[in-house]
Order: structure tokens, then C-alpha cells, then sequence
């Protein structure tokens, strides 16, 4: 017991400063998409070629990426011979809409998403979560509970994630909405309290992702109920969720 003591007390303090300060990303980290203006060559469609989940398309203003259905892959920024497409450090990517994460080169590189009165009003001091995993990799799911250990703090913010869908304020999903989940995901949303809300978390989620053409998947969690929230990303970074997710009680982070 006293050399556990002992180990807490030279470890220190380990959670992270934010939301008063950045996190550090990892040099690895793709985050907020930059498109430059310009008009791509007629003949060159690299990028969308290269895109497993046909995320970018082209029209006359340019080109278009939704982050609702990219990966995070990086394949379009380095197959781009005119260096039009480029990921930044940007963790914050979290909206209330589905057409706030369509990227273009007239979004710049300004992405300041305000926090919903109507909403914070309810869940402003404190947000119960009940998370249903609806047939995902396991990789939102990973680094959802992340955000439950020593460096991240969830509960900091008065979130937590509870057992039961009557405890909750909202419903979190993970997954592309497999058929087989559809009926418990219903049940689930069903029976939480109302005012609920509905947070699509990760591309599977929000799109269907790579399954979004499969006949055992609904194809996102769109077909089946209007998410209040959505935090893109394969999987979203723990800052980009806990970000996402403290904008979303009214508490802008900076």
C-alpha cells in the first residue's frame, strides 16, 4: 500500500489541461481537412479514385470532402499531385448538423462550432450517457472509454456513462447500425427520458462507413434516428470526443 502511495506521489498530476489549454496531438494525427481553391485538372480524379468511402466528390466550385464519411485515411493528400487536399492538427471536429461537416475551399480553415442554447439549457450541468455499440470495430468504442482514464477525466465535466437507458440524457452510438442491432438500438433510445438526444459517434455511425453499402447494415444511424451531435473520425481522437462532447453541454472549451 505505501509504495502504491508512494508512485502516485512522484507520477504527479497526469490529466491534461484542456479544455484551458490544446492538447498535444501526435505528429500522426490527421485532423480538420483544408481544401485550396482552384480548379482541379478535368482529367484527375486521384483523389476520389483513391477514397475508400467516396468521400470527395467535385462539382464547379471545386471540391468537396464530407468528413461524415472520410476516414482519416490521408490516401487523397498524398496521391493529390496540385497539393489540394490537406489534413492539419485541428481536434475539434464535432457539429450539430450534418451539413457542418461538408469541407470545401470557402470553409478556410475556420471550423468554430457554437454550443446549442436550446440544448445546454437541459444538459448544461451535467450529461448521462448510454452507449450503444451497433456492430463497430471496436475502435470508437476503444477510445470512447479512453476518456474514462486518468489523462482525460470525463467525469471532470459532470459526464458520465450510465448502465441504464432510464438514467440516461442521451444516447451515444458507435457503429455502422448493423440489422442485427437495429431492434435493441430503438428499445434503447425508447426508453430514455425525454427530452433525449441522439450523438452519432464515428464515420460508421454517422454515414455507415465502409459497411454503408451492405445489405446487413441501415447505413448510419441516420435511417433510423436524427443524431443531435456528430463527432466524425475512424475512430475520433479521445480529445475530438471529449471536446465534441463538452461543446455539446454549452461549455466552449476556449
Amino acid at each position: 500500500m505505501i509504495k502504491s502511495f508512494i508512485a502516485r506521489l512522484k507520477q504527479g498530476h497526469q490529466t491534461g489541461k484542456f479544455p484551458h489549454k490544446d492538447p498535444v496531438m501526435p505528429d500522426r494525427f490527421l485532423g480538420l481537412p483544408e481544401l485550396s481553391e482552384g480548379a482541379c485538372p478535368e482529367t484527375c480524379s486521384a483523389c476520389m479514385d483513391v477514397c475508400p468511402t467516396n468521400a470527395i466528390s467535385h462539382d464547379a466550385d471545386g471540391l468537396r470532402l464530407d468528413m461524415g464519411r472520410c476516414l482519416f485515411c490521408g490516401k487523397c493528400q498524398s496521391c493529390c499531385a496540385e497539393k489540394r487536399i490537406s489534413f492539419t492538427s485541428q481536434h475539434d471536429l464535432g457539429t450539430f448538423t450534418r451539413e457542418g461537416l461538408v469541407r470545401t475551399a470557402k470553409s478556410g480553415c475556420s471550423y468554430d462550432i457554437q454550443p446549442d442554447k436550446a440544448i445546454s439549457k437541459l444538459v448544461g450541468r451535467s450529461l448521462k450517457l448510454r452507449h450503444v455499440s451497433a456492430g463497430g470495430c471496436a475502435a470508437c468504442e476503444l477510445d470512447f472509454n479512453a476518456l474514462n482514464t486518468l489523462a482525460w477525466d470525463l467525469a471532470r465535466f459532470n459526464i458520465e456513462v450510465v448502465a441504464s437507458p432510464r438514467h440516461a440524457d442521451a444516447v451515444l452510438v458507435t457503429g455502422s447500425v448493423t440489422k442485427n442491432m437495429l431492434l435493441a438500438l430503438k428499445k434503447t433510445y425508447e426508453a430514455v427520458p425525454k427530452p433525449s438526444f441522439v450523438i452519432a459517434c464515428g464515420t460508421c455511425a454517422i454515414s455507415g462507413g465502409l459497411y454503408a453499402d451492405s445489405d446487413q447494415t441501415c447505413g448510419g444511424l441516420e435511417e433510423v434516428l436524427k443524431p443531435d451531435l456528430y463527432i466524425p473520425g475512424c475512430p475520433p481522437h479521445p480529445a475530438t470526443l471529449l471536446d465534441a462532447l463538452v461543446r455539446f453541454m454549452g461549455k466552449k472549451p476556449r
